[in-house]
């Protein structure tokens, strides 16, 4: 008999089944893709701290969820802003607390623009960012590290916008006509969607990372942790029985390569380095035509020839 005969399970009929011969099947249960919400600040220096950190942990970790970076507003003007927790009520205030993360973190921050040419809002940075998140994700995160690195490391005002100009230059963009979307009202529009998020996942400080599954549940994560408080946030959140599968590091010289710049303490934390070992893993794995090493704030850092 040429014909497949089949009792259908659901309906108790038996026919003619309608299958191809052999079909390739996987029992196996796909995998479980969470949302990431990273509710962070342009000029937040506690999320600076955490780049080596959320790196890592993106690397490894970063095929079990989406991420969602979302602008928190942590400055729309000093007109009535205080911050009683940091001891901050005017810029220079800030010049002294950033200081204290820089030199706890070592990820380098000079913070002396806030003496004589402070930030007057993070509002400004932020529309960037989000006329960049509408049209490229990828170029919305790498505009967001270059601010940073302008503003904690190079001391320069990412709220002037002939920075912000300079910056998405150099990212071979026109950085005029992005400024001057970003002045539009749309893209405050845009942030203010950023804001109500924020408000509905119940952030009140920056960073905060929050993890949630299908069923609306998960992990929120408040200020710059360890990758162990993010890797327990995300077995909690996909309730995973068994160790999480992590992906290998790239190599230095790809990481260099996408990143363009790196810091002493992102390439120690990425490779689990100790700080008297990171001149000896450079040799190791860079071709010396392929980077320059220089120093800022007393901290190394490599930059992509």
């Amino acid at each position: 008999m040429t014909n497949k005969m089949i009792c259908d399970l659901e309906t108790g009929v038996c026919g003619v089944g309608g299958e191809e011969a052999m079909e390739l099947i996987d029992l196996n249960a796909p995998q479980e893709i969470i949302d990431l919400y990273y509710v962070t600040d342009p000029i937040c220096s506690h999320c600076w701290a955490l780049e080596p950190v959320l790196r890592k942990f993106a690397e490894q970790y970063g095929h079990y969820f989406h991420l969602h970076t979302v602008m928190g507003g942590l400055l729309k003007s000093w007109d009535g802003f205080a911050d009683v927790k940091n001891g901050i009520s005017q810029p220079a205030d800030v010049a002294v607390h950033w200081r204290e993360v820089g030199v706890h973190s070592r990820m380098p921050i000079d913070g002396s623009l806030w003496l004589d040419n402070p930030v007057q809002s993070s509002y400004i940075p932020s529309r960037v960012f989000k006329v960049f998140q509408r049209k490229d994700e990828k170029l919305a995160i790498t505009f967001l590290r270059r601010a940073r690195e302008a503003v904690f490391a190079f001391n320069q005002n990412i709220g002037d916008e002939e920075v912000l100009r300079g910056i998405v230059d150099q990212m071979g963009l026109d950085g005029d006509t992005i400024v001057k979307e970003a002045a539009l009202p749309a893209s405050q529009e845009l942030l203010e969607q950023d804001f109500a998020l924020a408000k509905k996942l119940g952030v009140r400080g920056f960073p905060t990372i929050i993890m949630v599954n299908a069923e609306n549940k998960g992990a929120k994560i408040v200020g710059a942790r360890s990758i162990d408080h993010y890797i327990t946030g995300l077995k909690q959140t996909l309730a995973a029985t068994e160790e999480l599968t992590s992906k290998p590091m790239p190599a230095l010289s790809e990481l260099i390569a996408q990143e363009g710049l790196l810091f002493a303490k992102e390439i120690e934390v990425m490779y689990d380095l100790k700080q008297e070992d990171l001149q000896a893993y450079l040799h190791a794995e860079l071709s010396p035509e392929a980077y320059v090493q220089k120093e800022i704030l007393n901290e190394t850092y490599i930059v992509k020839k």
